[in-house]
């Protein structure tokens, strides 16, 4: 049973990984919103 534990190592890296997409994901989302903007402003 003790084997099938996993080590804290795996876990923090598993935490840095969800930091950067969280991060790239709002930053690609904010690029998209102020395209979105950019092409609006330029439309009207």
């Amino acid at each position: 049973m003790a084997t099938k534990r996993k080590p804290p190592t795996l876990q923090q890296k598993k935490e840095e990984v969800n930091k950067k997409a969280i991060f790239w994901s709002g930053l690609s989302l904010l690029l998209l919103i102020l395209l979105i903007v950019v092409l609006i402003i330029f439309n009207s």
